[in-house]
């Protein structure tokens, strides 16, 4: 049997803490799939389709060759379920992060029964999409918290 993870988030941006999560997950796992999760209650701040051809980029430019990109609008765990994933993975960056992610484990094993794997984001990981978003709408130098190629996707 494959083992498989998913990786699901809105990775609006994905960022090089979201990056070093599959690098591990990859040598982890036969087969890891980031989840773009679409929440329509929930306003993107960049275009998901972009995102995607992005994180495709770099995971090609990373030779990460075990690791897929799709989108999805439906809850992570069915989709995780339609992929036969065997674990579900979790970037965290601090305590309050691991509070709130081993409560969506617990609820997420109950309906899928589908465990959940936690990875620390690394060392650029504390920061969050709202400090990015801070730097960009400043011109400030986001090249140490987003891969190149998602900076191209943000300023186009």
């Amino acid at each position: 049997m494959e083992n498989i993870g998913f990786y699901a988030g809105s990775f609006d941006p994905f960022t090089k803490g979201h990056l070093h999560v599959v690098k591990i997950s990859a040598q982890l796992f036969d087969k890891v799939i980031i989840g773009i999760g679409i929440n329509p209650t929930k306003e993107r701040r960049f275009n998901t389709e972009k995102m995607l051809e992005a994180i495709k980029r770099v995971l090609k430019r990373e030779g990460l060759t075990n690791v897929e990109v799709i989108s999805y609008d439906n809850l992570s765990v069915e989709t995780a379920m339609k992929y036969n994933s065997t674990f579900l993975i979790r970037g965290i960056r601090n305590g309050m992060d691991y509070d709130f992610e081993e409560t969506l484990a617990t609820f997420n094993k109950e309906l899928s029964n589908i465990d959940t794997i936690y990875i620390r984001a690394g060392e650029v990981g504390p920061i969050n999409s709202t400090m990015i978003m801070d730097l960009l709408q400043n011109n400030a130098d986001v090249s140490k918290f987003l891969p190149e190629e998602i900076i191209e996707a943000v300023k186009s």
